[in-house]
């Protein structure tokens, strides 16, 4: 069985290896290996999103993106915006808190910001 994985570049490795130096060994072997871990990640979600098909296009009469576009939307999540984040902050406040004082007032205005 003869398999093929890719390997990270050169200048990658060393960048993880400048970055982790700064630490203790244990750290050091930890940092290293978190990133080669992700970066292994990140190449098999986009071979998985190439053989999918994946194209940022529309490419059916449902407007439905690629099953690629999904994949990387469900494995790769973006953080949630300030805004969306202070949303969530308000309605613990709101729902751990005695008091609603202004609470809507924030509220619209949080939902007015952009992003």
């Amino acid at each position: 069985m003869n398999q093929s994985y890719p390997v990270p570049p050169p200048e990658l490795l060393e960048q993880w290896s400048t970055e982790a130096n700064r630490q203790d060994c244990v750290s050091y072997t930890k940092s290293i290996a978190i990133d080669a871990a992700q970066w292994g990640a990140d190449q098999e979600l986009e071979a998985c999103c190439e053989w999918l098909g994946y194209a940022p296009v529309v490419y059916n009469d449902n407007d439905d993106l690629h099953p690629g576009s999904y994949l990387r939307d469900a494995r790769r999540p973006k953080p949630p915006t300030l805004k969306e984040q202070a949303l969530e902050a308000l309605e613990h406040i709101l729902h751990n808190s005695s008091t609603e004082l202004g609470a809507e007032t924030i509220r619209r205005a949080l939902e007015a910001l952009d992003g």
